[in-house]
């Protein structure tokens, strides 16, 4: 990987224990997300998911005699584009070559990549904690490199026991590889460091993200080494497209090593495959070093040199990335780190928080985006692009409890009227319609009380001596008033009729 000291100092937090005494996980993430582009790095045929086999193939893609690739400036300007929002240095120059290797889906019989002179240097990402629930503390993912490449193809096995198909409709689609140090020491903060990637390279629109598909996946370069021991060899764990199976994959790695040491083996470097069903990596192929590839410049490419001019234009329209946006949540709306946090993790969500939020209770209105919306939202298989409830909804529901219209109880009641209707009525219609609104009657409201007291004379006169208990007069109260009574005068009441 890189020497001891230009790594992340030992975290006894993370350590793992063994039969043996503790060990400590080595992580690095080499992430391949595919530029949001409507064509190809060197050619002009479309990128698009769900076409049919080889209908998204050009001459230059198939490999053809005398075919020459031509770069796509605008590819270049996402890269450029991805490593300023990595706080990366973007170098003036770079330069394409040829990595040389035998596969039925890549046509020239060699991948176009950048080895020597990458067009981003390094960056770093700062990642919140994924066990710290008051937000507020983190830890910071050194960027080695990032590099643009052409995918290669598919091969297809399935179709046919006696043949395999070939489809080269991703072949030449372009990536980014974004190779991190091995800064990372657990499974969690390995998820943790992949979701904060994604979020960026989501904001500044130079990948979907969407793993599903096969835009965005890593390899996991893992190992572990006893505390304060040279840096233990590493296996690679290929093309992993899910944070739970990222998860699962490294946990089982490192306990597979650690096994093997305790015993007195060695570890082989090597490529591994995560087995989703058996929960376990398997031997792909021995480790091949830069040599094996015989890698050199691409002849039919000419160097990149880039503009700082250019440069500059770019990041004057940067869009507001996630960090600056959390920053922003807290100090304009006063929120804490951890819900700012939630919120910015999704762009769709944070935009609709702040159309919600505009003149109202912005945390009030963050506990129903993150909470109730949120959750119904999951529980129905939805993304928030997707909900049937405007965030003008949202902040009319908050509106009618800032002005005590209804009690926390009654709104939850009317969100689950509102979330029925799909939309199609505001929360007031829905108040009305079902008579939610808060009880304000204090003459009915004081009925209700006396209704208890005399019914529990008991407890009352256990309340002197316990005034704890007057919360269960409050429930009793606001039982029979089926939610509806304004729980300030029910602890009024309460306080005065009960002697506190």
């Amino acid at each position: 990987m890189t020497n001891d000291l230009d790594i992340r100092p030992a975290d006894p937090a993370k350590f793992i224990k063994g039969r043996t005494g503790q060990w400590e996980l080595i992580i690095g993430l080499e992430v391949h997300a595919q530029v949001a582009s409507n064509t190809k790095l060197f050619s002009g045929a479309r990128v698009g998911f769900g076409a049919g086999p080889n209908e998204q193939v050009s001459l230059v893609d198939a490999a053809m005699p005398g075919m020459l690739p031509v770069l796509n400036r605008y590819c270049v300007e996402q890269a450029v584009k991805t490593g300023l929002g990595l706080k990366a240095q973007i170098n003036r120059y770079s330069r394409f070559d040829r990595k040389n290797y035998f596969y039925p889906d890549l046509p020239q019989g060699y991948q176009i990549s950048q080895l020597f002179h990458p067009i981003v240097g390094e960056g770093e990402v700062l990642v919140e904690r994924p066990d710290d629930k008051e937000g507020g503390t983190s830890f910071t993912v050194r960027i080695e490199r990032l590099h643009l490449e052409q995918d290669a193809g598919k091969s297809i096995h399935d179709l046919d026991p006696n043949a395999t198909y070939v489809d080269l409709n991703r072949a030449g689609t372009a990536l980014m590889e974004i190779v991190s140090k091995p800064d990372i020491r657990s499974s969690d903060e390995a998820v943790a460091y992949f979701k904060k990637l994604r979020t960026i390279l989501v904001y500044l629109g130079t990948c979907d993200g969407d793993m599903e598909k096969g835009n965005m996946r890593a390899d996991c370069n893992v190992s572990v080494r006893r505390p304060g021991e040279p840096l233990g060899t590493r296996c690679e764990i290929k093309n992993v497209n899910s944070f739970r199976f990222m998860q699962q994959a490294i946990e089982y790695e490192a306990r597979r090593q650690i096994e093997i040491l305790e015993d007195g083996g060695k570890i082989d470097q090597e490529t591994r495959l995560f087995d989703a069903n058996k929960g376990e990596t398997r031997s792909m192929r021995s480790k091949e070093e830069a040599h094996d590839y015989r890698y050199f410049p691409d002849p039919d490419l000419l160097p990149v040199e880039l503009e700082d001019a250019w440069i500059e234009d770019i990041r004057k329209h940067l869009v507001e990335l996630p960090d600056d946006k959390k920053a922003r949540f807290q100090s304009q709306y006063g929120l804490g780190s951890y819900d700012a946090g939630v919120l910015i993790s999704d762009q769709a969500r944070a935009d609709y928080f702040e159309a919600a939020a505009k003149g109202r209770d912005a945390k009030l209105v963050a506990n129903w985006v993150t909470n109730e919306l949120s959750a119904r939202l999951t529980k129905d298989s939805q993304d928030i692009t997707d909900s049937p409830l405007p965030p003008a909804h949202i902040a009319e529901l908050v509106e009618l409890i800032e002005t005590k219209v209804v009690s926390s109880k009654t709104a939850k009641e009317a969100f689950e009227h509102m979330w029925t209707a799909k939309g199609a009525m505001t929360p007031r219609e829905i108040v009305e319609k079902y008579d939610l609104a808060v009880v304000n009657d204090s003459g009915a409201i004081e009925k209700a009380v006396d209704d208890i007291i005399a019914a529990n004379p008991d407890k009352a006169a256990e309340v002197a001596a316990k005034p704890q208990a007057l919360g269960w007069f409050v429930g009793q109260v606001m039982k029979a008033t089926q939610g509806k009574a304004d729980p300030a005068t029910v602890n009024e009441l309460l306080k005065k009729k009960l002697g506190l």
